[in-house]
């Protein structure tokens, strides 16, 4: 053998073939909510049958194709480690239209989260979802105007400047019409005494996506503290109502 090779203690030599062997790759098999109506629902598990899995393992705690949170993360910390860069930038520059234009901090953090599950978990219902997932932890009103904001958004109120967005007759055609439950949220909020940030979130949503617009989330960092009730045992582990939403977020490609 080549001189210095023999003189390797056994654990370096351990740690060398670590460095060089290949990882097992993990296997992450899609939810059935992203895959109904198509073949892949009926396959996701076919790679956990014995002859395709090999010697790797399914996807469980944290994932190698996202950066580790912390032990107790903070709303920030989601900001900064799961949401995408440019879809969060349209929550910032929805706040940062609201902050502009005068609008109080409670409303400024509407704006801010308003598409949060959007951002985090998926577009159906998102409105719901997202006043869901922040509702322990702001004002009522806060998760009011994020719940209400979705079905807001489809019917206009000159009076307030808001029209029908013209990007909804492009995506969804000129004949669409929203859900009944949809019309009566609709019904419901516009009577409300939260009205107005609510709507006023739809109208800070309309023009916030600026691809060119650079936001700085610390911008907001004094708000959240003030708006944004965090526990101490950080998001997704203090044993709230909605702490498995925040989890699913920590680790979105857990095989349970």
């Amino acid at each position: 053998m080549e001189e210095g090779l023999i003189n390797l203690p056994s654990s370096e030599s351990c740690l060398l073939a670590a460095e060089t062997e290949p990882v097992a790759e993990k296997i992450a098999v899609k939810s059935a909510l992203g895959t109904l109506g198509t073949q892949e629902y009926h396959t996701r598990f076919d790679m956990l049958l014995p002859e395709n899995r090999g010697g790797r393992k399914v996807m469980m705690g944290d994932d190698p194709a996202l950066p580790k949170m912390p032990a107790a993360p903070g709303l920030i910390d989601f900001f900064k480690l799961r949401f995408d860069r440019s879809a969060a930038s349209h929550l910032l520059q929805s706040a940062n239209l609201a902050l502009n234009s005068g609008v109080s901090e409670k409303g400024v953090l509407a704006c801010l989260l308003h598409d949060i599950a959007m951002v985090g978990l998926f577009g159906c219902d998102h409105g719901y979802w997202g006043a869901q997932l922040i509702a322990p932890y702001v004002d009522e009103e806060v998760a009011f105007a994020v719940r209400y904001h979705q079905a807001l958004r489809y019917f206009p109120d000159p009076a307030c400047g808001f029209e029908y967005p013209q990007a909804y007759i492009d995506l969804f055609g000129e004949d669409y019409k929203p859900e009944p439950y949809i019309y009566a949220d609709y019904q419901y909020a516009k009577n409300h005494k939260w009205y107005g940030l609510a709507r006023m979130v739809t109208l800070n949503d309309l023009y916030a996506f600026d691809p060119n617009a650079k936001v700085d989330l610390e911008s907001f960092t004094d708000i959240i503290g003030r708006h944004f009730r965090q526990p101490k045992e950080g998001l997704g582990f203090d044993n709230s109502q909605v702490a498995h939403m925040w989890r699913s977020i920590i680790w979105p490609r857990n095989f349970l």
